[in-house]
């Protein structure tokens, strides 16, 4: 019986492996990072609280999030114009559908906190200096791994921009992966082609689908453009009277038309992500074509503003919040389903009851809270002057 040694070489030189675009790294690519989750490829919303909420610290690409909104209000189109700022400002492609100019000129403007300044380490002295060389790596990726309920209590601090710490005595700043947007102010668009409107036309035939001329300008978008481009779809209050034709909502156009969407994003996973608001007030989710459009989405949540009536009592001043410094709620967020979670399962609401709050200057979603119960003045006290009570305690 013969035997061969294991330990021989083979001769030749082996090829080099070929790199593939998964090899790529996400930083290349501005406004895009690594899930800190699972690695998928992510981008920012441009609302940081719902970034926490969406479990990767952001809001992964080949995914489609349905926004529905209850009652007259215009909550979701604030959150839309969000979407959009934070895509103009990365650099990327924004196409809107059915509204023309006049709607951008309502983007938010970039907050002078987003561009602070950036403090040396050697002004900084103690813990704060040990803990800024170590954690910003790890600060900037959010609170994913203390679960899904506390990320949304506490936002994450990875909004700033990023900083290349090899360089202690003068860092330098990256793009921030999540801006910080002030209602108050109007967004400058240097680049006016980074902003695609979509028109829709309202007179057609009632066998013509309307959304046909929206697929084939995004496929036209997606086949030039490079593998490297961003695009974010937009799409405020499908199937709404004042934007589209009666027979848009019809089954045959509205879940073909989602269906290719669906399709598209299968397609080009790493460079299309989607928003879409639907009024329920006018399609309730207990009709079937409402659920059919929830199953055509990754991801569902709902808006339900509060009535108008809880603004007018005494009472209602600190409805929902925990201090008194803490901004009173508008309504509450309900979470149906979240885009791809893990592979290990997941995508659904905690349980957590979420609210959220629009001010000048932000747009907020953090956990509700009931104010204390009439008759306990100990918790009264407590909540009106913003700190916890003080008890003694005789041995």
């Amino acid at each position: 019986m013969s035997f061969r040694k294991r330990n021989v070489a083979l001769s030749g030189t082996l090829a080099p492996h070929p790199k593939s675009d998964s090899d790529t790294l996400p930083a290349a690519i501005p406004g895009v990072r690594a899930s800190p989750l699972d690695g998928r490829l992510t981008t920012s919303t441009g609302t940081s609280s719902l970034d926490d909420i969406l479990g990767h610290s952001g809001f992964a690409l080949g995914n489609s999030l349905l926004i529905e909104e209850n009652g007259t209000t215009e909550f979701g189109t604030t959150l839309l114009r969000y979407f959009a700022a934070e895509g103009v400002v990365q650099g990327q492609e924004v196409h809107v559908v059915g509204v023309g100019d006049p709607w951008a000129r309502d983007l938010p403007g970039v907050s002078i906190a987003a561009c602070g300044d950036i403090v040396p380490l050697e002004s900084l002295t103690g813990p704060e200096k040990e803990r800024m060389k170590i954690a910003w790596r790890y600060e900037r990726l959010g609170d994913f791994g203390a679960g899904q309920s506390s990320a949304r209590a506490t936002p994450a601090i990875n909004r700033k921009p990023e900083i290349d710490s090899s360089n202690e005595k003068d860092p330098i700043p990256t793009t921030a992966f999540c801006h910080t947007f002030d209602l108050t102010k109007r967004l400058k668009i240097s680049n006016p082609k980074s902003l695609n409107f979509i028109p829709i036309h309202l007179i057609k035939p009632q066998n013509e689908s309307p959304f046909h001329s929206v697929l084939q300008c995004l496929r036209g978008q997606l086949t030039l453009s490079p593998s490297s481009i961003i695009h974010r779809l937009i799409i405020p209050n499908l199937l709404s009277p004042a934007l589209y034709p009666p027979h848009a909502s019809n089954p045959q156009h509205v879940l073909q038309f989602l269906h290719s969407l669906r399709a598209l994003l299968r397609q080009h996973p790493r460079q299309l992500v989607i928003f879409i608001t639907l009024p329920i007030m006018l399609y309730p989710r207990s009709t079937g074509l409402t659920r059919w459009m929830e199953l055509l989405s990754d991801g569902v949540i709902e808006l339900s503003p509060f009535p108008h009536s809880m603004d007018t009592g005494p009472s209602a001043t600190l409805s929902g919040a925990a201090t008194a410094q803490e901004e009173t709620p508008q309504g509450m967020v309900k979470v149906h389903r979240l885009p791809v979670f893990s592979e290990k399962g997941g995508g659904g609401n905690s349980g957590d009851d979420l609210a959220f709050t629009v001010s000048r200057r932000k747009f907020v979603i953090k956990p509700f809270n009931l104010p204390p119960v009439e008759g306990d003045s100990v918790a009264q006290r407590g909540e009106g002057e913003g700190k916890p009570i003080k008890v003694n305690i005789e041995f």
